[in-house]
């Protein structure tokens, strides 16, 4: 059952730690845990098999508000599904995450998910991560955290990642990329006001291992009357 409690909005750059992090807040909240980004990720994967242009704001916008995206809690985590298929390990490819930062700038694809993502945590109880949760989501949630650590540590962790799934990446080619991505996002973020937002407290995670991120966010959380916290 669903526990009752308040909204932890946990935003950040790519690379900060910010889906490991949530889905470990959320279990030991006993919260429901949401990826937004999984969200635009699954945008940008929908719009790549369908053979779109990233970059084409009018047939993107039209792909997303007709694609059936959703995310499902069970014992062995949160998943992502496109019409009923599983594509939580697709979404996770480097392809597909450049097509997201992309697919993500457009108004209309913001807009569909966005209502989705709010229809799911309006009821509170909730752990959600991902860039523009604390301003365009939720700028009313009783705890925002800004995750951040330097873009160095950012694509290491990324390196790690990729790696560990058998694909051939380039360190300083992935560190370009997450400048690039860092600045696509600047730019979205800056129409729903200062990125990060200023009500946000900050926390730097190079260094710091999951346990210690985990632990600050659970106290903040339980600080504002959060329900769970062990």
């Amino acid at each position: 059952m669903r526990v009752k409690g308040i909204v932890v909005a946990i935003d950040g750059p790519a690379g900060a730690g910010k889906s490991t992090t949530a889905k470990a807040v959320a279990l030991r909240l006993g919260y429901l845990y949401m990826d937004t980004g999984a969200m635009y990720r699954a945008v940008a994967l929908s719009t790549l098999r369908a053979g779109l242009d990233p970059d084409d704001a009018e047939s993107v916008g039209q792909h997303a508000s007709e694609a059936k995206i959703e995310q499902v809690t069970s014992d062995g985590g949160t998943r992502t599904l496109i019409e009923g298929e599983d594509v939580s390990a697709d979404i996770r490819s480097q392809e597909v995450s450049n097509a997201a930062s992309r697919v993500a700038v457009h108004p209309r694809v913001r807009e569909v998910l966005v209502a989705l993502q709010q229809s799911i945590g309006e009821d509170g109880g909730i752990v959600l991560e991902g860039r523009d949760t604390t301003t365009a989501i939720f700028p009313d949630a009783e705890l925002k955290v800004f995750l951040e650590a330097t873009v160095e540590e950012r694509a290491r962790r990324r390196y790690q990642e990729l790696s560990r799934s058998g694909d051939t990446v380039d360190l300083d080619k992935l560190q370009q990329e997450i400048l690039e991505r860092d600045e696509r996002d600047r730019q979205t973020q800056s129409r729903h006001g200062p990125w990060p937002s200023p009500e946000a407290i900050r926390v730097d995670t190079t260094g710091l291992t999951i346990e210690e991120q985990v632990d600050r966010i659970a106290q903040l959380a339980n600080e504002r009357g959060a329900e769970g916290v062990k």
